[in-house]
């Protein structure tokens, strides 16, 4: 029976998901950035929930909107009475009009329509509306919030992907460099020309390189894993990514930086409708002190036997809280509690967000300036490693050298992808942080 279940509950559950994930990405397709985001924008079940709480607020607007409009009702009853033993009961055909002693049991039958509507509270239904508004505005707010967050997420897995592949590529071709030394050295020993240590340097050198290339292949599977489950997609098909990581410059000033986050800033944007929705809710609170005049209006029939009898009732009440237990006094003292919170929460929140931009604009700049040394080490390393062969291949040199530059082109290379990585990621974090995409 376990057996059964488990085997109903994969393609229940894991056979739609994996036909979700093929439809999404085609199996060999080439995925760009812009393709990735998309994907994650669709698929990513944080920016379905946020959605959803837009939702909920969008409906709760049209819930505080309900109060303008008339309430009506429509209510039938019937009832079997049998009143006590010598009381009154009434006479057939009649309501309340008259009695009889005789204990009998009678029906009752009852319907009527009765319609109300509010005529004017004080400003307390527009301010609830008004609160409503800016609540949907804070989560629209935040949906686009949690959608960058995504896009940051999606771009530092993208690029680590792409920083991934290319660390394979450099071991790949260390394995390559190590392989034709140790060819080169086993020559050399063959025809007596060098010891065989060169040979076992050469056969170490090879094992570290093998080493590496395994390290770095299992770091590519891994970012590729990473990827997929940041695109919400975590059982994507093969797939490919048409990226290479060239250095563009980014041409902006900490000032505008900082201006175009203090103007775009969406987590900014929602704490300040939340502030003017507190501010509304002081209001809100302090119409507990004034009446409401609500209107009504009614037509009934009712009666022991058919046709009913009819009626009609219209009216106005006035209801004014003479003392509610001081309820409406801590309403207000709460309700400006709030506001203070959200007075504090938004400093604050501008604090952070003036070291985020300074942070992410610091980091892009440093990470600009080691471009061009990481290159320029990638040169001298190319260079060396070259001399150190020739050298080993005149006899003058020997393998610690080979080995030295192998490991030092390796590790410029290395330093050089790294520095690209770190300026692709720099300038997302820096976007970002300015609230643009």
């Amino acid at each position: 029976m376990r057996q059964w279940i488990v085997f109903i509950s994969f393609f229940v559950l894991i056979v739609p998901l994996q036909a979700e994930a093929e439809e999404i990405i085609k199996k060999g397709e080439t995925l760009t950035l812009e393709r990735c985001i998309e994907i994650a924008l669709q698929m990513q079940p944080s920016i379905i929930a946020a959605q959803g709480a837009v939702d909920v607020n969008a409906s709760r607007v049209g819930q505080a909107r309900s109060n303008y409009f008339p309430q009506v009702n429509w209510s039938s009853s019937y009832s079997r009475i049998s009143p006590a033993s010598g009381g009154l009961s009434r006479l057939s055909g009649t309501q309340g009009a008259s009695f009889s002693s005789s204990g009998d049991a009678f029906d009752e039958y009852s319907t009527g329509l009765n319609l109300s509507q509010m005529i004017y509270d004080f400003g307390k239904t527009p301010t609830q509306v008004r609160i409503r508004n800016l609540t949907l505005d804070s989560s629209r707010s935040d949906l686009r919030n949690t959608s960058d967050q995504i896009i940051l997420s999606v771009k530092k897995a993208y690029y680590g992907v792409v920083q991934a592949k290319y660390n394979v590529m450099v071991a790949e071709d260390t394995v390559k460099q190590t392989q034709q030394h140790l060819e080169q050295a086993k020559g050399f020993y063959e025809v007596g020309t060098k010891p065989k240590f060169d040979v076992t340097k050469a056969e170490v050198d090879v094992s570290n390189a093998k080493l590496n290339l395994i390290r770095n292949e299992n770091a590519f599977k891994v970012s590729v894993v990473t990827l997929n489950n940041v695109m919400g997609v975590p059982d994507a098909p093969e797939y490919t990514l048409n990226e290479t990581m060239t250095f563009e410059k980014y041409d902006i000033t900490l000032e505008e930086a900082m201006k175009k986050a203090y103007e775009n800033r969406p987590d900014l944007k929602s704490i300040v409708t939340q502030r003017k929705a507190a501010e509304s809710a002081v209001g809100l609170a302090k119409t507990g002190y004034y009446p409401v005049l609500t209107g009504s209006a009614g037509y009934s029939w009712s009666g022991e036997q058919f046709p009913l009898e009819h009626g009609w009732n219209a009216g106005a009440t006035l209801s004014f809280p003479l003392f509610n237990g001081f309820l409406t006094k801590h309403q207000v003292e709460e309700a400006r509690a709030n506001l203070n919170i959200l007075k504090a929460n938004e400093e604050l929140l501008r604090q952070i967000i003036f070291l985020e931009v300074q942070q992410a604009y610091l980091t892009l700049r440093a990470a600009e300036e080691a471009i061009p040394t990481a290159k320029l080490g990638v040169e001298q390393a190319q260079e060396n490693l070259e001399i150190a062969n020739g050298r080993y291949a005149a006899g003058v040199g020997n393998p610690i050298e080979v080995t030295d530059a192998e490991v030092g082109l390796a590790n410029a290379r290395t330093y050089y992808i790294q520095a690209l990585y770190a300026d692709k990621i720099a300038q997302a974090s820096l976007v970002k942080a300015m609230g643009l995409k």
